[in-house]
């Protein structure tokens, strides 16, 4: 993996569904140097897996990624993130349903917010997904990693019934509409 000092790269966190599946998607792409899988945007500041999956913590499932800016752009990034989940449904991916696992973006630079605002703008005006992206755009809150047994959940476990029905068709997906930015 390519070292970067804290000044070239930059950080955004992405509430995608279930953090197993947008994780493992986001460590095939390059110009990521890290992905983590976490909770935000809640009330709890270090909350547990068993927390935030009773839906009252008010986190998000998430995933922070680190980026190399002069190798893959904001935009790019997002666009990604809207091709393998569904931003139209309120609380839910698929059959994971709670405020968990909304679709969010977290900005860390006001760049990001613009580029994501603009990328949502243009997704609605286009009527893209047939219906409302209903993403929340809100400065990074409250992130704390998630445990140990969730890092890389998809790499250690590729044969685990969720993995290969959900995050399995997200990463082939990813390969197939986004080869060039593949590692």
């Amino acid at each position: 993996m390519m070292t970067n000092t804290p000044e070239t790269t930059q950080t955004l966190v992405l509430g995608g569904g279930c953090f197993w599946c947008t994780e493992a998607v986001y460590k095939e792409v390059s110009g990521i140097t890290d992905v983590e899988s976490g909770y935000s945007n809640g009330q709890e500041t270090a909350p547990s897996y068993e927390q935030v999956c009773t839906g009252r913590t008010g986190c998000n499932e998430v995933v922070k990624v680190t980026y190399d800016p002069a190798r893959i752009s904001t935009r790019e990034v997002l666009e990604i993130f809207f091709v393998i989940h569904d931003p139209t449904t309120l609380n839910r991916q698929g059959n994971d349903v709670g405020t968990q696992y909304r679709s969010g973006i977290y900005f860390t630079t006001p760049e990001q917010q613009q580029a994501a605002q603009a990328l949502i703008d243009e997704l609605n005006t286009e009527k893209l997904f047939g219906r409302p992206v209903v993403t929340e755009l809100q400065p990074l809150a409250h992130y704390f990693p998630a445990e140990d047994y969730h890092q890389d959940f998809f790499e250690r476990n590729p044969h685990q019934g969720y993995c290969m029905a959900v995050a399995a068709p997200k990463v082939a997906k990813f390969r197939k509409t986004f080869a060039r930015l593949a590692k």
